[in-house]
């Protein structure tokens, strides 16, 4: 195998817990948000892209993890720039995700919203945005959490915690999807 190609990850603490993020030679290959303890994030991570084990990160990725922190604790930031590897994801889910990348912090869609931006205007359009979603490999840096289900309302959300997590994201961005007062960062 290409060493560039070899697949790191690391785990880091963040105001919402243990996050983890893994990188090849090519660019980010994975995130992980909080599970329910740090070992659990890591090993899921890991299995999920192939780590060939926890290292320290090159220098675009210790910047990445203090933007991952930064916006956990209620930052603005944009992650539009970073590098992703999305190699082995069909055209499909690389054009739905190159669309979501330009919707900015504290913005949203819908899924059928997203699936009309790609072409696709029948209800199949929109079951294919939710299952890309489901399967984004890089949440927060591909925002998934910024799209809603039809007329605003939260939907699913496949991190830990489901949609509370969803709603803690959107919280974070200033959404407010009901007369809920704010929360702080940490929540």
């Amino acid at each position: 195998m290409n060493r560039q190609l070899e697949v790191h990850h690391h785990l880091f603490e963040t105001a919402l817990g243990s996050c983890a993020v893994a990188w090849n030679g090519r660019g980010l290959v994975g995130v992980q948000l909080p599970e329910r303890d740090g070992v659990t994030t890591e090993r899921r991570l890991a299995a999920r892209v192939r780590s060939k084990g926890a290292t320290l990160p090159p220098d675009w990725v210790r910047s990445l993890i203090e933007d991952i922190r930064r916006y956990l604790a209620g930052e603005k930031i944009d992650f539009s720039a970073v590098a992703v590897d999305l190699e082995g994801i069909d055209d499909l889910r690389r054009r739905i995700y190159a669309v979501l990348r330009t919707i900015p912090f504290g913005a949203t869609t819908t899924y059928g919203e997203l699936a009309r931006t790609i072409g696709e205007t029948e209800w199949q359009g929109a079951r294919d945005v939710g299952e890309a979603m489901g399967r984004n490999p890089v949440p927060i840096v591909i925002p998934c959490h910024r799209v809603l289900a039809a007329g605003g309302k939260l939907g699913g959300f496949s991190a830990h915690g489901g949609a509370a997590t969803k709603r803690k994201l959107l919280e974070l961005e200033g959404v407010r999807l009901d007369s809920e007062p704010p929360r702080l960062p940490g929540f």
